[in-house]
C-alpha cells in the first residue's frame, strides 16, 4: 500500500508541481507527465522479468524498495533547491527559472520512482497471491477475496492520502510531501522484513542467463500460441484498447472538473465508489452468485471484466450527456465567452458518471488483475501483472495520439472539441467518440470471449528459505 500512496503521491499533483514551483507552461508539463506515465506503466515489463528469471519476487521487491525510498529522498532534496520565492507570480516580480541542477534531480528521481515501482507492483502483488496454496480450496477462494481486498485497501489509503497530501503540498510545502512519502516507504520496507521467515517462496533454477533466456522465450511461446488458440491475448487485445480509450476521457474529463466545477480532487468520487462497493461485491454478491453458479469466485473472470467493460461504457455516456447539460447552462448564463467563470450547475451532475467509473474499476481492475496472475504459466506470474500494468502505458502513449489527432481534425474545420475555452468547445463530442468505440472494443471482447478455455491448474511445489 505505500508503494501505491507514493506513486500516486507523486503523480497526482505533478501537473501542479511542473507548472506551479518548476514554472513550466500547461501543454509543455502535460506532455511531460503523459511521457512520464507511459514509461512507468511499462517499466513492470522489466521488474516482472528480472524478478522471474533471476532475483525472485522477493529480492526484487527488497531492491525495489531501497531505490524508492533513495527517489523520494533525492525528489524532497531537489525542492529546496527552487530558486522562486513566495511573492513569484505578483505583477512586480517576476519567476526565475528553475536551475538546470535542480531540473536535473528533479527528473533523475522522478524516473527512479517509475523504475522503483516498475519493480516492485507487480512483484508485490505476485508475492501476496503466492501466499494462498490453490490446491487448497479454501485458500482458492481466500485467494480470490485477496484481489478484492487489495484494491480496496489501495483506493480507501489513496483518497485519504491524497487529500491530506494535497494540503500538505499548499500550506506548508512539496518537500515535506515528498518527505512524508519517503518515510512511509521506509517504514512498510521494516514491516516487510520483519515477515521474511513466514513468507511462501517458489524457488527458480538454473544459471541466471538460462532463466532470461527461458523467461523470455515461455513469455514469447506462451503469447504467440495463446494468439492462435484465442485463449489470451485476443480478448485482452480488446479490453486495453478501451482503457486506452478511458485514459483518454479521464484526462479530458478533469480539464472539464478544473475550468467547469472548480473541483481539485474530482477523483475521490471513484475512491469513495470503489470502498463502497468492494466490500459489498465481496461479500455480498460473490456469495449469492457462488450460490446460483457453482464457482468459488462467484463468476467467471472474464464475466467480471466484461460487466466492467459495460459499466465504463455507461460512464462515456453519462459524460457526455452531462458535458451537453453543461454547454448549454454555458450559454444561456451567458459565459460562453468567460471560460475562468464558475458554471451555475450543481456538482452532482458530476457524480453518476465518477460512480459508474468506480464501479467500472471494481470489476474490470481487479478482473484484470486475477486474470493475468491466474492464466500465465505459474513460472511467469510477476510478469502476467506486469502485462496488465502495460495495458495502461500503451494506454497513455495511444490517449495523447488519440486527443491529439482529435484536436487537430477538428481544428482544421474551424472549432477544436478540445478548445482552450470549454465552453466553446464540444466535449460532449469527444465523449460520445470514446462511447463509440468502447462499443466497438466491447463487442469484440464477447467475441472472443465466449471461445476462451482457462488454463487448467496442476499442483505447484511450495517451500520457505531463510
Amino acid at each position: 500500500m505505500a508503494e501505491r500512496f507514493s506513486f500516486f503521491g507523486v503523480s497526482f499533483n505533478l501537473i501542479t508541481y511542473l507548472t506551479g514551483p518548476l514554472g513550466k507552461g500547461v501543454a509543455e508539463a502535460a506532455s511531460a507527465v503523459n511521457i512520464w506515465n507511459g514509461v512507468a506503466q511499462l517499466l513492470p515489463l522489466l521488474g516482472a522479468a528480472v524478478a522471474d528469471s533471476w532475483l525472485g519476487r522477493y529480492r526484487t521487491i527488497l531492491l525495489a524498495s531501497v531505490i524508492y525510498i533513495l527517489a523520494l529522498a533525492m525528489l524532497a532534496l531537489s525542492t529546496l533547491l527552487s530558486s522562486r520565492s513566495d511573492k513569484c507570480g505578483d505583477a512586480n516580480t517576476p519567476c526565475p527559472s528553475p536551475s538546470g541542477l535542480q531540473m536535473a534531480a528533479f527528473y533523475t528521481s522522478l524516473y527512479m520512482v517509475g523504475l522503483a515501482q516498475g519493480g516492485h507492483k507487480p512483484c508485490v502483488q505476485a508475492f501476496g497471491a503466492d501466499q494462498f496454496d490453490q490446491s487448497d480450496p479454501r485458500e482458492a477462494a481466500s485467494r480470490s477475496s485477496f484481489f478484492n481486498w487489495w484494491y480496496f485497501s489501495i483506493s480507501a489509503g489513496t483518497a485519504i492520502m491524497l487529500v491530506f497530501l494535497s494540503y500538505v503540498q499548499d500550506n506548508i510545502g512539496w518537500a515535506l510531501s515528498f518527505g512524508i512519502l519517503c518515510a512511509m516507504m521506509a517504514f512498510s520496507l521494516v514491516v516487510f522484513l520483519l515477515g521474511t521467515h513466514t513468507y511462501r517462496y517458489y524457488y527458480v533454477f538454473g544459471s541466471k542467463q538460462c532463466r532470461l533466456v527461458a523467461t523470455a522465450c515461455e513469455a514469447f511461446t506462451s503469447w504467440t500460441s495463446s494468439w492462435r488458440k484465442q485463449k489470451l491475448t485476443n480478448p485482452l487485445l480488446a479490453t486495453s484498447t478501451l482503457e486506452s480509450r478511458s485514459h483518454a476521457d479521464d484526462e479530458e474529463h478533469e480539464v472539464v472538473i478544473t475550468h467547469a466545477y472548480l473541483l481539485e480532487d474530482a477523483k475521490s468520487f471513484v475512491c469513495i465508489t470503489v470502498v463502497v462497493l468492494l466490500p459489498l461485491y465481496d461479500r455480498a454478491l460473490v456469495p449469492l452468485a457462488r450460490r446460483y453458479m457453482g464457482l468459488s469466485s462467484g463468476i467467471t473472470m472474464l464475466q467480471r471484466i466484461g460487466t466492467g467493460m459495460v459499466l465504463s461504457l455507461l460512464s462515456m455516456v453519462v459524460a457526455a450527456l452531462v458535458e451537453t447539460r453543461r454547454l448549454q447552462v454555458a450559454m444561456d448564463a451567458g459565459l460562453a465567452d468567460l471560460p475562468d467563470a464558475p458554471i451555475p450547475m450543481s456538482l452532482w451532475w458530476m457524480l453518476p458518471q465518477y460512480v459508474l467509473v468506480g464501479a467500472a474499476e471494481v470489476f474490470t481492475m481487479v478482473g484484470l488483475q486475477e486474470f493475468f496472475y491466474d492464466q500465465v504459466s505459474d513460472k511467469l506470474r510477476s510478469l502476467g501483472l506486469a502485462l496488465y500494468l502495460s495495458i495502461f502505458g500503451i494506454g497513455n502513449f495511444i490517449s495523447s495520439g488519440l486527443i491529439s489527432g482529435i484536436d487537430r481534425a477538428t481544428t482544421a474545420r474551424g472549432q477544436s472539441w478540445i478548445s482552450n475555452n470549454l465552453n466553446r468547445g464540444h466535449l460532449d463530442y469527444f465523449y460520445w467518440v470514446i462511447a463509440a468505440l468502447s462499443a466497438l472494443d466491447l463487442l469484440m471482447y464477447v467475441f472472443f470471449a465466449v471461445t476462451f478455455k482457462y488454463k487448467t491448474k496442476a499442483s505447484v511445489i511450495v517451500t520457505r528459505i531463510y
